[in-house]
């Protein structure tokens, strides 16, 4: 798979992607012939809470002596030689992917994400557009700081299921590396999630609490 060029901030990015994860540009499509081997990803504007964007992460002059800094990735001033400040916390990687029929959902730690058909409410709501069974506004997916993901139904008409089991509607449920989402009758995501944080007991499954 290429590798290109954010226009945006110069960082290399992917052919399928449709965003930079970097800077959260949109991507230009030009150029683009070949049939990608996966489906593509669909990103979006990420921005973590508490971090700042990328374009922020290093000042644009020196602290030091005021000059000008040609290159935000520098860690020295090529003016004076002294360190350049850096941001405290890095930009969040992607630790959750749901691969559903229509493309991959990607989201980083720190941050939540609609899953609908509603374009005012969800930034991946074109991966849905097809699907009449999911609800504008269905299921809201959150991922910690810490890498642990769960999933909400969110009173959606036909419900959410994970592994077949129902979501219990305005409840939360902690999503698994290998398990299959399902929102309505037959629109399905694999979920993908390496990088675990907490117990898994920490949370119940199914929004079902840990009463038995």
């Amino acid at each position: 798979m290429a590798t290109l060029i954010c226009p945006a901030c110069t960082a290399a990015v992917q052919q399928d992607d449709l965003i930079c994860f970097t800077c959260g540009a949109n991507l230009p499509r030009q150029g683009v012939v070949d049939e990608p081997a996966t489906p593509p990803t669909v990103m979006q504007e990420y921005v973590r809470r508490d971090v700042a964007t990328a374009s922020s992460l290093a000042p644009a002059t020196c602290p030091h002596c005021s000059s000008a800094i040609p290159d935000r990735s520098m860690l020295d001033c090529p003016t004076c030689g002294r360190t350049l400040p850096r941001s405290s916390g890095p930009i969040s990687p992607v630790v959750l992917r749901l691969s559903f029929p229509t493309g991959n959902v990607d989201v980083p730690a720190g941050t939540s994400l609609v899953l609908g058909r509603d374009p005012g409410e969800s930034l991946v709501a074109a991966a849905f557009m097809q699907y009449e069974n999911v609800s504008r506004h269905h299921a809201t997916v959150t991922v910690s700081d810490t890498g642990e993901a769960t999933i909400r139904d969110d009173q959606s008409t036909n419900g959410t299921f994970i592994n077949g089991d129902r979501v219990l509607p305005g409840t939360e449920a902690r999503l698994r590396d290998g398990d299959q989402v399902r929102l309505g009758a037959d629109v399905t995501a694999e979920v993908s999630l390496p990088h675990q944080g907490l117990d898994p007991a920490a949370f119940s499954q199914n929004g079902h609490g840990d009463q038995h």
